[in-house]
């Protein structure tokens, strides 16, 4: 397994907690799912943009199947507080370890990178960070200042780990900051927690989300899932339910792929009819926003979907207000 350097200089494996865990076959993608391997200018120039800033990306650190696609067109999602995690989840492809000191340059670096890339809608997410005592939510805030002080007309969309054991406060500062999108995903139903998401927990998650919209209801939230995993579809209908009951605006659901032979299996490639399926069945629960295919990531199209989203909440709140000045005729 690839290697990493751990906060004290150390070379350390890139997931020690998967080193004795069972091997699992990889199975052979399907065509709707294979990509181009990424070769283009475009793809350079960003790449060139994120290495000479020392920035990351996860879009290289959770082996993105979209990168050549996204950095073609000059889009990128930022990863911040380091490329090391302190949670083990069997999906992802991140980093496992001791994470090194925040870099109290990396706002400024983010919000220079945005403004070379003339980004209109910039995506920023980051590892979990239990070390720290507010979780990183200083940071989220930092980073979201220093992009609206560099570039004014840029959106921001921010995808958060879940502040597990934090005071609500942190929660509230990041809210507070402003993002225009404010996204965390559950990643999975209930029942697959304890082996996907082992450090994590299905309903805090959720609560998470919920506060966002107590704090702020005019900020969109947004949350996803992957499947292929063991799920049912009652399952996954169900986490629907869950998220319009947080009230969640926009829900992606994409197909999990396996990092490793040491990472999850891949149960099965769900099929772009279930995917179109889940599409009909999300927007009839009243999402005002559904992605649903088997290359949708979190952030791919995130630009586009933004300006989506914010025309679809127009549209549903002048026909609420003419239904309301019907109502007032006499």
């Amino acid at each position: 397994m690839h290697t990493i350097i751990d906060a004290k200089g150390r070379e350390r494996p890139r997931h020690p907690h998967l080193a004795n865990r069972q091997e699992h076959d990889v199975m052979r993608k399907p065509d709707w799912i294979r990509v181009k391997a990424p070769t283009n200018k475009g793809y350079a120039d960003t790449r060139k943009i994120v290495k000479d800033r020392g920035l990351v990306t996860v879009c290289e650190e959770a082996a993105c199947p979209n990168i050549g696609e996204c950095w073609e067109q000059k889009h990128a999602t930022f990863m911040i507080m380091g490329e090391i995690c302190t949670r083990a989840c069997a999906f992802c492809n991140v980093a496992t370890g001791l994470p090194k000191a925040l870099d109290p340059e990396e706002p400024a670096k983010v919000a220079e990178a945005v403004a070379l890339m003339g980004l209109k809608h910039a995506v920023i997410t980051s590892v979990d960070r239990d070390d720290l005592a507010d979780g990183g939510a200083q940071h989220f805030e930092d980073v979201i200042l220093a992009i609206r002080q560099a570039s004014p007309e840029t959106t921001v969309e921010i995808l958060t780990p879940d502040f597990l054991r934090r005071p609500v406060e942190v929660v509230h500062q990041v809210v507070d900051a402003r993002p225009d999108v404010f996204n965390h995903n559950l990643e999975t139903v209930p029942k697959l927690y304890l082996n996907i998401r082992p450090g994590a927990r299905y309903y805090h998650s959720l609560r998470l989300l919920e506060r966002v919209k107590e704090r702020d209801p005019k900020m969109f939230t947004k949350s996803g899932i992957m499947v292929g995993l063991g799920e049912t579809q009652e399952e996954v209908m169900q986490v629907m339910d869950d998220m319009r009951s947080a009230g969640v605006d926009f829900i992606t659901i994409g197909q999990y792929l396996q990092p490793t032979r040491k990472h999850a299996p891949v149960d099965r490639f769900v099929t772009p009819e279930e995917f179109k399926a889940y599409e009909t069945i999300a927007k009839s629960k009243g999402f005002l926003m559904v992605s649903s295919s088997p290359l949708t990531r979190s952030s791919h199209h995130a630009g586009d979907d933004f300006a989506k989203l914010k025309a679809a909440r127009e549209a549903q709140e002048a026909k609420r207000g003419a239904k309301q000045e019907a109502h007032q005729r006499p």
